[in-house]
């Protein structure tokens, strides 16, 4: 999980994780495109990426294609998110179910 936090903690990085959401399997070209970086930037950000498992390449051909892993990020949710807002959901319906009963 620390290689995830790692990954996402970078603008760059979750910008490219947010290109691949719109737009799943582009090649490094196409990754490229309109960014403010250069090749070998959004290559070592990818590489990072894939370190961490938010990202899959998969050859076609000669191409080299880039797909997002949302199941770190789901991971991540379930574990630090999840257990948080399960809390809160408790809280809610101890809350509804009390006013709920003092109306009778």
């Amino acid at each position: 999980m620390d290689a995830v936090f790692k990954a996402l903690a970078d603008a760059s990085r979750r910008q490219l994780l947010d290109r691949l959401h719109v737009e799943n399997g582009q090649t490094l070209g196409e990754l490229c495109t309109g960014l403010d970086m250069t090749r070998q930037a959004v290559t070592k950000h990818l590489a990072i990426l894939e370190g961490a498992n938010l990202v899959v390449a998969r050859r076609r051909g000669r191409e080299k294609l880039h797909y997002v892993n949302p199941v770190p990020i789901n991971e991540i949710a379930e574990r630090w998110i999840g257990k948080y807002e399960r809390h809160r959901l408790k809280a809610l319906g101890e809350l509804k179910r009390a006013l709920e009963g003092s109306d009778e």
